[in-house]
């Protein structure tokens, strides 16, 4: 088992908001699925409101609209003993919606944000299609293996 810690903030107002223990579980079954093998592990899961989320989208991405899940890796200039991995902002309405329009329990997506977000922090991406099908095959393993549906078959009406 990975010694994790997770700090997660919640300055959302949005109901329904998983534990964070829920949370550093997603977390740690990704770092496991990705096969870390890095030591102790430290991340920071912030939990926002839209407002914020569309502004930090617009600051680092430049896209004026809040989005599911932002990842911000960190690269320490100087060894540490302990690896920080970055910081993953995640807007509660957003997850919401997106769980409302796929059909999915919200529990399940909140999940998946949260494991997608930190394969983003472990590097990686989904920008080419071979990194895409790479990351989703490794994010529906995880997923199933934590007893959640495939994120990426479609649920009906």
């Amino acid at each position: 088992m990975i010694d994790l810690t997770v700090d997660v903030q919640n300055a959302s107002t949005a109901p329904d908001l998983p534990s964070a223990e829920q949370i550093e579980t997603w977390v740690q079954a990704a770092l496991q699925g990705a096969q870390w093998q890095d030591g102790d592990a430290e991340l920071t899961v912030r939990i926002v409101d839209e407002e914020e989320g569309r502004e930090l989208n617009l600051s680092y991405r430049e896209r004026d609209y809040a989005t599911n899940v932002l990842s911000f890796p960190f690269t320490a200039p100087i060894p540490m003993p302990v690896t920080l991995l970055g910081d993953l902002v995640v807007c509660a309405q957003v997850v919401q919606g997106e769980a409302s329009e796929q059909h999915k329990t919200l529990v399940a997506h909140w999940a998946h944000m949260i494991v997608h977000g930190t394969l983003h922090l472990l590097g990686y991406d989904h920008i080419e299609e071979d990194e895409a099908d790479r990351m989703e095959r490794l994010e529906t393993t995880i997923l199933t293996g934590l007893g959640f549906a495939d994120p990426y078959v479609e649920v009906g009406n």
